[in-house]
């Protein structure tokens, strides 16, 4: 019996250590789904927000001195008083973040539309995601 185990044994072993060198790092997967902050210029940030808020129009424009000014109007569909926080994130031309305002807490009556008004730090912004969330 000990004859034959110990010939089984390192073969055994050095399979399974070989299966687990399948070849290298792996590709990500599902690159593309859940990305929207990457490319979307307006985003809700949870569900509740989704239900509640929608943006009737974005409009930008550069200033004088070379930043981004960036102006939302959003919109409350339910017919109570909602609280939301909003902020930007302004980016370069690869969509990498190069300034981000701080979030700011905004009430929306019943079925009512507010523009909120975001600028730019520097002039390095070439794009911008604005991000609604529920305040909590």
């Amino acid at each position: 019996m000990k004859s034959i185990l110990s010939p089984i044994l390192p073969a055994l072993l050095g399979l399974t250590l070989l299966s687990g060198c399948g070849g290298g790092a792996y590709a990500p997967k599902n690159t593309t789904k859940y990305n929207q902050e990457t490319t979307a210029k307006f985003v809700l940030l949870d569900p509740g927000t989704q239900r509640s808020v929608t943006c009737s129009g974005l409009q930008e424009r550069r200033l004088p001195d070379g930043r981004m000014e960036v102006t939302a109007n959003l919109r409350n569909r339910e017919n109570r008083r909602i609280e939301v926080q909003v902020n930007c994130v302004f980016k370069d031309e690869q969509h990498f973040p190069v300034d981000e305002t701080p979030f700011q807490i905004i009430m929306l009556t019943e079925n009512a539309t507010e523009g909120v008004r975001f600028v730019s730090m520097n002039d390095k912004a070439k794009d911008y995601t604005v991000r609604v969330r529920q305040s909590r």
